[in-house]
């Protein structure tokens, strides 16, 4: 009898990070902080039986991961800044689907806003399974 397959799936919330990213030059000189909010699959995660750390995602890594994403350089939109974290965590962590929302608490509009946010999904295409099944 086969054993039941566990789905984990983790979730980080609140994320903040001090950034350079925006489409004035003001956003993009003086900055400003973000709040980065993660989910994402772990596929084979042998945690859920064994209970060893070693087996599943070091929350630190992922921050660490988004930090890096998130400073080494500018981008204008939160769009590609979030595209560019889920294909950072997709391929170190070898997800099928990752979720990144960015939102600025202080957008830089002239209207009373709780925040301006983006998410974008990033999920594995199905083109790479079909290409592993014929040996592509």
């Amino acid at each position: 009898m086969d054993e039941p397959h566990a789905s984990v799936e983790v979730e980080i919330r609140g994320l903040s990070i001090y950034t350079h990213h925006g489409v004035t030059d003001a956003e993009q000189e003086v900055g400003q902080r973000l709040e980065f909010d993660l989910t994402f699959d772990v596929p084979d995660c042998d945690a859920v039986l064994t209970d060893r750390i070693d087996d599943t995602v070091d929350y630190s890594q992922v921050c660490d991961i988004v930090a890096l994403a998130a400073t080494e350089r500018s981008y204008r939109t939160l769009e590609r800044l979030c595209h560019v974290v889920a294909d950072r965590l997709m391929e170190r962590f070898d997800c099928e689907s990752v979720q990144v929302r960015a939102a600025k608490p202080e957008p830089p509009v002239p209207y009373p806003v709780q925040e301006a946010a983006v998410e974008v999904t990033v999920e594995r295409s199905l083109d790479r399974e079909s290409d592993d099944e014929d040996g592509i």
